[in-house]
């Protein structure tokens, strides 16, 4: 598998690569000069279980604010850092873990190099980022439309950026490297990952940029990140998401542990609902969702909206309810536990849940 024979990158008190647990990222969307707010999200992002965080550094006020922020926080922070590299080696110097440029956009090589020369004294490792858009205009010209060969052929030029900007650093005598090559087209990323993956040791940090909202953004990233992880390529994720960075990780966690890539946290499943439901199934599933979100304990729940199908449904679940007129029952193993009245059954579950805990 690709991601067991990546180089292996410490990231802070995080290792990535070379087989390591598959960590889950987020970025900050408050001002990195507002300590506080900056330090509140990032422990809020910490609770809900993720590995690595990253926050921009757009002013010199922000970089010298890391060093405030790493003194309150438990995770690995990364300095995003676009055009100044001067904003770079201070973000290095008040304590980032990792920096994320792109040096096409940095300058001169006597200025990558001087980003170079602090990373290389600090062992601090570099993520090499290329983010592109969709099919770009000359190959929909070129190939009649949105076609396979296009982007095939947008990939491979994506790929070769991303290694023509490792090539600068390595040709400064680095290799605490990351990459990252990332695009809003998930059939396009999909391809870029498979290129990518047999032409270099680093590890991959995967995602699909500008994914959009809530709902389109976990259904793009479910595909994408789901099909990469898949093929056993990708070291470092994120979900981008228009919207709260705590929802980025639980979406995250969702996609692993579908995978089989990560343990621990509740799987909820339920039942899409019929004419033989006699209780609101959906509010009962969402209520459910949110009791366990925080749960790490690694079974499945299962929420079913009748008693004549509900248990037997339910039998591969570790613990379950399913409702009937006016009344609910506890399941384990598909087998029927206790009968309760409807507007009791939420608390008897998490009575059993608290038990499991």
């Amino acid at each position: 598998m690709y991601r067991d024979n990546t180089k292996v990158v410490k990231i802070g008190n995080v290792s990535i690569g070379g087989g390591n647990k598959i960590a889950i990222q987020s970025m900050t969307n408050t001002k990195t000069e507002d300590v506080d707010s900056t330090v509140r999200q990032i422990l809020e992002l910490e609770n809900a279980g993720c590995d690595i965080v990253r926050s921009t550094v757009p002013t010199m006020e922000a970089a010298k604010a890391i060093a405030q922020i790493k003194k309150q926080i438990h995770i690995p922070i990364v300095a995003d850092i676009h055009f100044d590299y001067r904003l770079a080696i201070a973000a290095m110097e008040n304590g980032a873990d990792k920096i994320r440029i792109n040096p096409g956009n940095i300058g001169s090589a006597d200025k990558i190099k001087a980003v170079v020369d602090v990373a290389k004294e600090r062992n601090i490792p570099i993520r090499v980022g290329v983010n592109s858009g969709s099919l770009e205009k000359n190959l929909i010209e070129k190939y009649g439309g949105v076609t396979a060969e296009g982007i095939v052929e947008s990939a491979l030029d994506k790929v070769k950026s991303a290694l023509d900007k490792v090539k600068i650093i390595e040709d400064m005598d680095y290799d605490n490297l990351v990459i990252s090559i990332k695009s809003s087209d998930v059939l396009m990323c999909i391809k870029a990952h498979e290129l990518i993956a047999g032409k270099t040791p680093y590890p991959l940090h995967v995602g699909i940029t500008e994914s959009g909202t809530v709902l389109s953004g976990n259904i793009k990233s479910a595909i994408g990140l789901g099909n990469i992880l898949y093929q056993g390529i990708g070291d470092t994720i994120r979900v981008s998401l228009t919207g709260d960075p705590v929802e980025e990780i639980r979406s995250a966690k969702l996609i692993l542990k579908t995978l089989g890539l990560r343990k621990g946290g509740v799987t909820v499943v339920s039942c899409p609902t019929c004419g033989r439901t006699q209780i609101d199934i959906i509010s009962l599933a969402a209520k459910v969702e949110e009791m366990v979100k925080d749960m790490d304990i690694d079974i499945k729940v299962a929420v079913m909206g009748c008693a004549v199908n509900g248990p037997g449904e339910a039998k591969e679940a570790d613990i379950g309810i399913a409702g009937g007129k006016g009344e609910g029952l506890l399941i384990k193993k598909g087998e029927i536990i206790r009968k309760v009245p409807e507007n009791e059954i939420l608390g008897v579950l998490k009575e059993e849940l608290e038990k499991m805990c």
